[in-house]
Order: C-alpha cells, then structure tokens, then sequence
C-alpha cells in the first residue's frame, strides 16, 4: 500500500518536470550536485519566479535560513534559526547540502574552512545559502552549473 503511494508520487513529481513552465528550469536546477528530482521540484513550486527575490538574503528569510535576531540599544544577540519559512524546502535543502559537500570540490573546501571555526551544523547552513546562491544563479542566468566553481 505505502509502496503504491510512494509509486504514484513519483509518477506526479516525473509529470510535473515535463510541465512547460518547470521543464527549463528542472534541467538546469538538476545540473546542481545533489538536486534530484525531488528538490528540483520543490524549489520550482515552493519559490516560484526566482526574480522575485532581490538578493539572496531575501531568499533565504523565505525558506527561513536566517537566525533570530535580539536587540536592544547597541547590543545585537543572534540566536537559532527562525522557525518561520518553507519548512519542506529547507529540510531538503540542508540534506542536499550534506551530499554536495562530498561531491562539489568548492563546497568541501568551504565546508572545511568553516568547520575550523564551528560546529558542523552551522557550517551547513552557510553550505545551504552557498547552494542557494547556487540555485538563484542557474535559475536567474539560465545556465548550467559547471562543477567546482565558487559564485
């Protein structure tokens, strides 16, 4: 029974690649290590026209990559991730993150550096924001990401 779902889901997913408004952008985004089917997907439904956002911060603050924030007078606390956001979208992208890292030279060496100066769970993020500069690239310049190089 759950197999016959899973089965149907991924038949939908296939079907939505092929759809004319996402099939262009799927090619590209699967170009990027790491994004599968799946992810491509969701990214094209859950953000939409990428030009919408006007930087990556902005990007990031809608899938919810960005820590809170305290502040009073001139002191400025930053904290744990907001919860607010595209939860789906960034639960796959930190997954994404953590394979790319093994394939993608760039992002290893990056996630090498980071790791250096804290955990590997904060790194990860950065390697999520890097992948979603990434994503905004391809997406934005219609081109295919070439392996191993730093944007």
């Amino acid at each position: 029974m759950l197999r016959k779902e899973l089965l149907l889901a991924n038949k939908q997913v296939r079907g939505l690649s092929k759809l004319p408004e996402y099939s262009d952008n799927y090619k590209l985004l699967i170009t990027i290590p790491d994004i599968g089917i799946t992810t491509a997907i969701t990214i094209l439904v859950q953000i939409g026209d990428i030009k919408r956002f006007k930087r990556l911060d902005d990007l990031c603050n809608y899938i919810g990559l960005v820590p809170r924030m305290y502040a009073s007078g001139d002191k400025v606390i930053t904290g744990k991730m907001i919860r607010r956001g595209r939860k789906e979208l960034k639960i796959m992208m930190i997954e994404a993150s953590w394979e790319a890292i093994r394939k993608d030279p760039a992002l290893m060496i990056t996630f090498n550096e980071l790791t250096k100066r804290m955990n590997k769970y904060k790194a990860i993020i950065r390697i999520v924001r890097k992948m979603l500069s990434r994503v905004r690239y391809v997406l934005t310049n219609q081109v295919e990401y070439e392996l191993g190089i730093v944007k």
